[in-house]
């Protein structure tokens, strides 16, 4: 069992990246959530640009809470899981609100880990939590490393339990990471971080 000593009821928003291999994990996180858990949650999973439509609605079967693709300069709600539109770029400013953007791709991905991770860092600083699931890539290290450099929690998928691991070594080897998690502890993580805002 795994010790979570950073819990506290100071973080505002969770920030999470995946690529190959994060559909299924996502999922399981999703539906595994309260259904009061309050913190927002922002998503960046990489998809095929042109797969619009469909995607939203599949992770929002596995969930009570709202599942939404935000539009530019929407305000971070409390309570509400946020997905990167297909083919943005989906950042995070100052006041807590999102910009969307079709600027060049990063790592090769539009929309970009890295861009939301690193964005979300400057905004929250030491109130983020990252986190980063299975992936072909290394988006999300750069990102992950910002997060730790401005104080925010770190957090990867065990390597040996996903599909491609590549995301989560990439990011271990750009900076400190505070917790490597299987998909259970991740949920049992998200279940003590609710009881601090219960």
């Amino acid at each position: 069992m795994a010790r979570f000593d950073h819990i506290s009821s100071k973080y505002k928003l969770i920030v999470i990246g995946g690529s190959a291999g994060s559909f299924q994990v996502v999922s399981h996180i999703l539906q595994a959530l309260p259904d009061d858990f309050s913190l927002p949650i922002v998503m960046c999973l990489h998809r095929l640009k042109d797969v619009r439509e469909g995607f939203t609605e599949a992770l929002s079967l596995k969930t009570n809470k709202a599942v939404v693709e935000p539009l530019d300069k929407e305000l971070i709600k409390k309570g509400t899981i946020y997905l990167a539109p297909a083919n943005y770029h989906l950042c995070i400013e100052l006041g807590q609100t999102f910009s969307l953007s079709t600027e060049e791709t990063v790592n090769n991905s539009r929309p970009s880990i890295d861009l939301l991770f690193e964005t979300a860092a400057y905004a929250y600083r030491e109130k983020l939590i990252g986190i980063l699931l299975s992936g072909a890539n290394r988006d999300g290290a750069w990102g992950m490393k910002k997060i730790h450099d401005r104080g925010g929690l770190t957090i990867v998928q065990e390597p040996s339990e996903c599909l491609i691991d590549t995301m989560p070594v990439a990011a271990m080897q750009a900076t400190k990471i505070d917790y490597v998690l299987r998909s259970e502890q991740i949920i049992d993580f998200l279940h003590k971080l609710h009881k601090q805002y219960a």
